[in-house]
């Protein structure tokens, strides 16, 4: 009898942490001046990003009726993603609607309703697939529920994105933010993506510090040493250790040092293109011939290849800013 009892406060406890999405028992929206850190990079748990159906709506006391997440429109069996990096804290049946937690450390987002195979204490990074939509949490069209939660308050999750999804404003307590930091950020994105496309391979005249194949390109992956799965900010093109390199286009070189991360490293600044400020870094260097301040021609030697920092081997890492943006080296040279 003492464990039955026992088993069913737990029961209650836990429908009242996991904090998803059927909301009967649930904290108001936050009402302190903070806001805890909250995981970067993050994406939309279904791809392409979703419609939002019905966004964050609060109750006025923590008991009553509203919308404790986002609700996306979403098929059922339709995969399901992690919006960042975390450890599955739950998956399993919530008031009879499957339920997948993941623990982001300071939050927690919920997704409902979600059949999963992940187990409980299973790391997942930002795009792994945590389970499929299964049924829907709202009455009139397929939806996928998303909360965030800290402790035992809910919070906008739209407060993770911020970028231009076409999604709905966020409605929730920006109190750590300026007021236009959503638009900031869509303003940005938008950007990002100009950039991206501005210009097809050879337009401007760039070549490519060294010749070799592309082993890994711009984009999110897995690190090959880190493990962390996160924006690879450059283009990876291999060859061997010692290879010259060379100025891919004239400019100056502002930066010659070695990095944590990128190891030895030269930055160059090619001033203004077509209205676009336009940088490139070459990275991972065994040797830099190069100085800061230095006005340099294409096909100028700058370094050698090599496999300083966090590499597995020798190769370039090349990168490209437009405008102060890291952008996909490929679309502009």
């Amino acid at each position: 009898m003492r464990r039955s009892v026992l088993r069913s406060s737990l029961l209650v406890v836990l429908a009242v942490m996991l904090l998803g999405a059927t909301g009967t028992t649930a904290a108001a929206a936050p009402t302190d001046e903070t806001i805890p850190p909250l995981p970067s990079p993050a994406l939309w748990p279904l791809s392409p990003a979703p419609q939002v159906i019905r966004g964050f709506d609060p109750p006025d006391e923590p008991w009553g009726s509203g919308n404790r997440g986002l609700d996306l429109a979403a098929a059922d069996g339709a995969p399901v993603l992690a919006v960042a990096a975390g450890t599955i804290s739950f998956a399993g049946q919530v008031g009879g609607h499957e339920v997948v937690v993941v623990d982001h450390g300071e939050v927690r987002t919920t997704y409902t309703p979600v059949a999963s195979g992940r187990a409980v204490g299973e790391q997942v990074g930002p795009g792994d697939r945590i389970g499929t939509v299964a049924g829907s949490h709202c009455t009139d069209t397929g939806c996928l529920h998303l909360g965030l939660v800290a402790g035992d308050t809910y919070l906008d999750p739209m407060l993770l994105f911020g970028a231009d999804t076409g999604a709905a404003e966020p409605t929730g307590p920006v109190r750590l933010l300026p007021a236009d930091a959503v638009r900031l950020a869509r303003e940005r994105a938008a950007q990002r993506r100009r950039l991206g496309t501005l210009a097809p391979t050879g337009e401007h005249g760039f070549v490519l510090p060294v010749a070799g194949p592309v082993t890994s390109g711009f984009g999110l992956r897995t690190h090959p040493v880190t493990g962390a799965r996160s924006l690879h900010d450059g283009t990876d093109i291999a060859a061997a250790c010692g290879t010259p390199l060379v100025a891919p286009y004239p400019g100056t070189v502002v930066t010659v040092d070695e990095h944590p991360a990128l190891g030895l490293r030269v930055v160059i600044d090619h001033g203004t293109i077509d209205g676009h400020t336009v940088r490139t870094g070459l990275n991972h260097l065994s040797a830099q011939q190069v100085r800061p301040g230095d006005q340099l021609a294409a096909g100028q030697v700058v370094g050698r290849v090599g496999s300083t920092g966090l590499s597995t081997g020798c190769h370039l890492h090349l990168m490209v800013w437009l405008d102060g943006t890291v952008a996909d080296p490929m679309a502009w040279f």
